[in-house]
């Protein structure tokens, strides 16, 4: 029996990913658009976007957020990419071979993809790139995901003798187009993981002649993906343009795409009016306005949001305190009636149709919601654990972005917490992502609106964020049988139906037994889209592609 990764761009957005990119718009959007265009010239082939803020980062082995993969996969390639259809296909890769046990792989580079000063993508490329991404003055947030190729977690664990020896890493350029990666076992979505920008190439040379300077501004950038980055003024506006040395040049279409900084929905909205911009995110506030125009349209991501509950604060030590926090809220109300944009109410971690089985069942089926119970239920835990603990009132503090759409579902929970759990008091500590991100992995916050999107198409990638030794377990949750099933199933392939049950066990663990987190919601989206624009690829994992963009006028 194996597993079948269903692709969520393949199963639920493909047709509008193909047409539009989960873009959509409204009325009033149209009658402006025959304007807006006339100031354009017909043959004008640049893309208008805008972005909620700044590019945080484009060092690939940097804290990469959906913003910055967005970029570094538009102007980077490594190994693989996503296509329109959010399948793996190659990149800088020519052709490639695995050994009979799954272990070794053997890539043949293709010797046309070329960096943007002419220059062959090489084999020692990606070694370089590689190895700076474990070196423990260079390491990067996501290097975890290089932990199946041979030597990886021992380099990057502090107690081992091979701690920081990124040279016994299983990687070797056997010559200039010709990378040998070997693993510690067979991992079936390996090219998979091999997409994440993590994994892309950097140029020696290059890098160490830019010294502290890399990555920092457009001319301390190389690039050998689709386009360039050619301009970028920092918290305002960027510009890609076609790389003219990409080995798939013919098949992009787009001159430029030219990106502003937005700050807010409303100003976002009104230049696409008036024809500024061609693509608009919507938040609830303009949904009523444009969800009947035949340009609207609402996609369902691979990214799940949820509350961390930290335990180091003895009063959510209390197991009965977590389940009445998850229980004590009305989710579908959070998403239907608040973000109204295609979000899904969850009662889990990993969401129905992400990982189907042979025989057609979902990962699901076995355990339904988790924790899904009535007020009623939830105020019965509530008065156990305030008993358990010898108190009558508690005050947390709920960490939280600082987007509107986000404030507005933070504002909710908190109000159906303190209506539904007597003696509950919730302040909402609202932070920009860089400094949200650094309180919760500084653990310096009682309940944090939190999220998680995937990499891989395999229920473990959701699981692993809370493993005891975890990078990311930022809620000192512990559980030894958790912990067993979830290393287990990272490198036991041998038995598929075993590993998917383990799996369902894990997560059966994290949310129904002992409530670790209070899933909130599978994130959805709502967006205008000029009818002109074709080809414009959102992948589930909420990033975007330009490779295959088009404007039709």
């Amino acid at each position: 029996m194996r597993i079948k990764q269903r692709s969520l761009g393949a199963s639920v957005i493909t047709s509008i990913l193909l047409l539009a990119g989960c873009y959509g718009g409204g009325e009033s959007a149209v009658e402006n658009t025959s304007d807006a265009s006339s100031a354009k010239t017909s043959t004008e082939n640049v893309l208008h976007l805008a972005a909620a803020g700044e590019i945080p980062t484009l060092k690939t082995n940097g804290q990469i957020d959906g913003l910055s993969q967005t970029v570094l996969q538009n102007v980077v390639e490594g190994l693989f990419r996503l296509d329109q259809n959010d399948n793996v296909v190659n990149g800088v890769v020519k052709d490639y071979e695995v050994s009979e046990d799954g272990k070794l792989y053997t890539f043949t580079l293709n010797e046309d993809a070329l960096w943007s000063n002419g220059e062959p993508t090489t084999a020692h490329d990606f070694v370089f790139a590689w190895k700076k991404m474990l070196h423990p003055d260079t390491i990067s947030p996501h290097a975890y995901l290089s932990g199946p190729i041979k030597g990886a977690d021992a380099i990057m664990d502090p107690d081992s003798p091979s701690y920081g020896k990124v040279d016994e890493l299983g990687i070797k350029a056997v010559d200039d187009f010709t990378l040998e990666v070997q693993l510690e076992h067979a991992v079936p979505y390996f090219t998979e993981l091999l997409a994440h920008p993590v994994f892309y190439p950097q140029q020696e040379k290059f890098v160490e002649e830019q010294g502290d300077s890399y990555a920092l501004e457009v001319e301390n950038m190389l690039y050998n993906g689709p386009f360039t980055l050619s301009e970028w003024d920092h918290d305002s506006k960027w510009t890609f343009k076609k790389n003219e040395n990409y080995w798939d040049a013919e098949n992009v279409e787009l001159d430029k795409v030219e990106v502003r900084v937005t700050k807010d929905t409303a100003t976002e909205v009104n230049l696409y009016e008036t024809g500024d911009i061609d693509v608009a995110n919507l938040t609830s506030d303009f949904i009523d306005v444009y969800q009947e125009s035949e340009e609207y349209h609402t996609s369902t991501k691979s990214e799940m949001y949820f509350i961390r509950m930290n335990q180091r604060n003895e009063d959510l030590s209390n197991v009965n305190i977590r389940k009445a926090i998850d229980m004590a809220w009305d989710k579908e109300q959070a998403a239907e009636h608040i973000l109204k944009n295609g979000s899904i109410p969850a009662y889990f971690l990993v969401f129905p149709g992400f990982v189907e089985l042979e025989d057609g069942s979902d990962f699901r089926d076995s355990y339904g919601d988790l924790n899904k119970g009535t007020i009623e239920e939830a105020q019965e835990l509530w008065e156990t654990g305030l008993k358990e603990i010898g108190k009558n009132e508690l005050s947390f503090e709920l960490l939280s972005y600082d987007d509107e759409q986000r404030k507005s579902v933070a504002e909710f929970v908190k109000n159906q917490l303190e209506k539904n759990l007597p003696g509950l008091k919730i302040t909402i500590n609202q932070q920009p992502n860089k400094q949200k991100l650094d309180l919760e992995a500084k653990q310096n916050y009682d309940l944090s609106y939190s999220g998680w999107r995937n990499d891989v198409g395999d229920a473990v990638e959701f699981l692993t964020v809370f493993e005891s030794d975890g990078a990311y377990n930022w809620q000192d949750f512990k559980n030894d049988e958790y912990d067993t099933l979830v290393k287990k199933a990272k490198t036991d392939f041998s038995d598929i139906e075993r590993r998917s049950k383990d799996l369902q066990r894990a997560e059966q663990i994290l949310i129904g037994e002992e409530a670790v987190i209070s899933p909130l919601y599978q994130a959805g989206s709502a967006r205008l889209i000029k009818p002109y624009v074709q080809g414009f690829v959102a992948h589930g994992n909420s990033t975007f592609t330009y490779k295959w963009a088009t404007i039709e006028k």
